[in-house]
């Protein structure tokens, strides 16, 4: 089967918040919305109970990845989990945990076994999984890790939030505020723009990415008056990144670094911490925002939000960023290359 034909693999995420709902509401909108072809691994028997409590009336086909395709039109392709879930809409369950990672497993193995274009994720919570054993920090980290066990090559995840008017990289992802000025370093801030850098180039298309680097502390610390870690830690990164050829510049401000007139001077935003990059990428587009991971040897995306316990199974949750996250990453898988 030729890439372009290849179907997505759309993990399910946590069966207890609003993944199967938006799994089911991104195909019935296959055709007014343009949803590329996708498979969901999940526990078919649950995806049939949410789409009865959802009041939907839609097929579903048990299928694999190979036949997909081929029955996307008129029935959601469900590839069968090992595992089965409890169905407990907005109460999550460590007994669901087996199956939220295998269903991560098998969407990457299919992906690295050229039986899936790309891998797109729906939101996982990390309690529940840190319940039932799980170490690793998030899904970033966790799909690091598994495209090491397959290609045998240390990978370092970089987080892209993509939106229409905006792209922001968080240098450190999920730990503590308080931990960011111990890890941010300027071999970090390096690594994460060089990662940065070549997949925009080679997946995105842009020639010469711009990269604007936010400043740690308030004013970019304002010459050390503020704290030293952007003179000491984040400076000697942005000098170094130039050395390399690669169009960095900072630090900057980060409370004047996202409005329209200094957006339009960069390609993508360096920021700091988890927040600073997240914040302005979901002010501006929540419902269209996609989360991408870079450094990856395969596409993955994802919606930019999370499970949504409380409103899982009612009905009310929006499909858009899940809907985006598929077509962007029908887009990298088509037209992007690996250097």
């Amino acid at each position: 089967m030729a890439d372009a034909e290849l179907p997505l693999a759309l993990s399910v995420g946590d069966p207890s918040g609003v993944g199967p709902d938006i799994a089911i509401a991104a195909w019935q909108a296959r055709d007014s919305a343009g949803v590329p072809s996708f498979y969901l691994l999940a526990d078919p028997a649950l995806i049939a109970a949410r789409a009865h409590r959802l009041g939907t009336d839609i097929a579903i086909a048990e299928t694999t990845p190979a036949l997909a395709p081929g029955v996307f039109s008129r029935a959601l392709p469900v590839v069968a989990l090992a595992a089965r879930f409890v169905d407990s809409p907005g109460r999550p369950d460590p007994a669901n945990a087996a199956g939220i990672i295998e269903a991560i497993d098998r969407a990457v193995a299919d992906c690295l076994a050229g039986r899936a274009a790309a891998v797109v994720t729906c939101p996982i919570a990390k309690k529940p999984l840190y319940d039932a054993g799980f170490r690793f920090p998030g899904h970033t980290e966790y799909l690091a890790h598994l495209a090491s066990l397959h290609t045998g090559t240390e990978v370092t995840p970089v987080m892209l939030l993509a939106g229409p008017d905006l792209r922001t990289v968080p240098v450190t992802i999920h730990i503590a505020l308080a931990e960011v000025p111990k890890e941010l370093t300027t071999d970090l801030i390096v690594a994460t723009g060089r990662i940065t850098a070549a997949d925009l180039a080679n997946r995105f298309g842009i020639a010469k990415p711009r990269l604007a680097v936010a400043g740690l502390n308030p004013h970019a610390g304002e010459g050390g008056t503020m704290g030293t870690e952007d003179e000491r830690i984040v400076r000697p990164a942005v000098d170094r990144l130039r050395q390399e050829g690669i169009d960095a510049f900072g630090p900057l401000p980060a409370d004047t670094l996202f409005h329209a007139r200094a957006r339009a001077g960069y390609d993508v935003a360096l920021c700091m911490y988890h927040d600073q990059a997240l914040i302005p990428a979901k002010a501006l587009a929540f419902d269209e925002a996609v989360n991408v991971t870079l450094g990856l040897p395969f596409v993955r995306t994802s919606p930019d939000h999370g499970t949504a316990f409380d409103i899982a199974g009612k009905g009310i949750a929006r499909a858009g960023s899940l809907i985006a996250a598929l077509k962007l990453a029908r887009v990298l898988a088509d037209t992007g290359k690996r250097p």
